[in-house]
């Protein structure tokens, strides 16, 4: 057996190698590609050559960067009171220095079942489709969205933020033909407005919209949608990115099909986790596509080889799981369920409405009307004379808080307030309130 390379243009004794390429000469007829190249070099003859190097980059066999060297990064204290993410638990951050274990120990493979025990209970469903994606959110959306669309599918798309637009951004992306309707931002989505658009296109497969609107803070009826997409043969696509673990969810009783969050809101654990749950008729219809999914990660007829079940067979490789950060989840949905979801909804009321109590009495006032504003996100609209960027800048440097800044129009108008997850806590409020009384006297 001889090991030929193929010598195209090349430092033999350099770095580069660019244009080689290597076969193994097995007795078998080489590669089409091989018969090509004017060169065929045995590799013992070539180990100690030198070809001409008229055509080799400048400095090729030069090590030409050098290594940089800096301190261990040690994160600065920071009280996480913005859009996201929000404050983690020590104990969340202590489990994820765990040791990393393999994506298919069968410690692991307890673990995630565990997880997605979890997730049925925090997103109050059945669905045996049901587990954290690995990416953030918008992945989440990614997934759910590309699974269910195929090229030319129509679907209707509800925006009234930031987030709705971004969903009709990705459904574009995957070949759908979208239509939208629109409501003013601050205001929760219309389902009058989704029923006459659904009246006036028949063949619409898909409804999308956002629960928990992050960039207003509005908060839609998720069941009066769903309603009005069942009654029409359409499925939904749901986001409850920053609603999950802060307002009640209840996929089954909204009768959701494809839905997705994030870890980083009201699940209080770091980024880069996106739970999703898809109900039995969605699998259905992802399993009868006629097209591929255009995206081999988020494949869930691949990756449900790994997250699922297989009737007592070996979990298939599909990716390397986040093994550590799965870790986190597990720890921050176990705090979850040790509170109770009735619990965590109930603190989190309570601590909004001191915060709003408090920010009123100091002559701001809210963006969204009361009867549907998330307690978690509170969007609060500045008086004139107020600085956004000096307050929000002196927040962080002198106080070691962290607030959002608006979005869209609303950007140098309004601030975003996060009390989600392990952030809504009254002493957290009082921290705020006092500082800002503080920068603003």
């Amino acid at each position: 057996m001889v090991a030929l390379t193929i010598v195209t243009n090349m430092v033999l004794n350099g770095v580069w190698l660019a244009g080689s390429r290597t076969w193994v000469d097995d007795g078998h007829e080489l590669p089409a590609a091989a018969k090509r190249h004017r060169y065929i070099v045995r590799r013992s003859a070539i180990r100690n050559a030198t070809l001409p190097q008229d055509n080799a980059p400048a400095g090729a066999t030069e090590l030409r960067n050098e290594p940089p060297h800096f301190s261990a990064f040690k994160s600065p204290e920071r009280l996480l009171m913005g859009a996201g993410p929000s404050a983690v638990h020590p104990d969340v951050l202590s489990v994820m220095s765990e040791g990393t274990i393999g994506h298919l120990d069968p410690a692991m493979i307890v673990m995630m079942e565990q997880i997605k025990d979890m997730l049925r209970y925090v997103f109050q469903t059945k669905n045996a489709m049901t587990f954290p994606v690995s990416g953030p959110g918008s992945l989440g959306m990614e997934a759910c969205v590309d699974n269910l669309v195929e090229p030319g599918d129509k679907m209707l798309i509800a925006r009234n933020g930031v987030f709705g637009t971004r969903m009709t951004e990705v459904a574009s992306r995957a070949g759908a033909e979208v239509i939208t309707t629109d409501d003013d931002w601050g205001r929760p989505v219309d389902p009058k407005k989704i029923e006459e658009a659904l009246k006036a296109n028949p063949d619409t497969k898909f409804v999308g919209f956002v629960h928990a609107e992050t960039s207003t803070g509005a908060l839609s009826d998720a069941a009066a949608i769903c309603r009005l997409a069942q009654d029409h043969g359409a499925m939904t696509v749901v986001d409850t990115v920053t609603s999950l673990g802060g307002v009640p969810v209840s996929i089954d009783v909204w009768g959701a099909d494809a839905v997705y969050s994030g870890s980083q809101k009201c699940l209080s654990c770091p980024p880069g986790l996106s739970p999703v749950t898809f109900s039995d008729k969605a699998v259905e219809h992802i399993l009868a596509r006629k097209h591929p999914v255009q995206s081999w990660l988020l494949d869930l007829s691949l990756v449900a080889a790994y997250w699922q079940d297989n009737s007592g067979k070996p979990r298939v490789y599909h990716h390397t799981a986040p093994v550590n950060a799965l870790m986190g989840l597990h720890e921050a949905l176990r705090r979850i369920t040790d509170e109770g979801l009735e619990a965590t909804w109930d603190r989190h009321r309570t601590v909004s409405a001191k915060m709003v109590a408090g920010l009123e009495e100091m002559g701001f006032s809210m963006l969204v009307d009361e009867a549907y504003r998330l307690p978690q996100l509170l969007t609060v609209l500045l008086p004139d004379g107020i600085d956004d960027g000096a307050v929000r800048k002196a927040l962080l440097e002198d106080y070691h808080l962290e607030i959002s800044a608006g979005l869209g129009q609303f950007a140098g108008k309004m601030w975003r307030i996060g009390l989600m997850g392990e952030t809504a806590r009254e002493a957290n409020v009082d921290k705020l309130l006092a500082a800002l009384k503080e920068i603003l006297d």
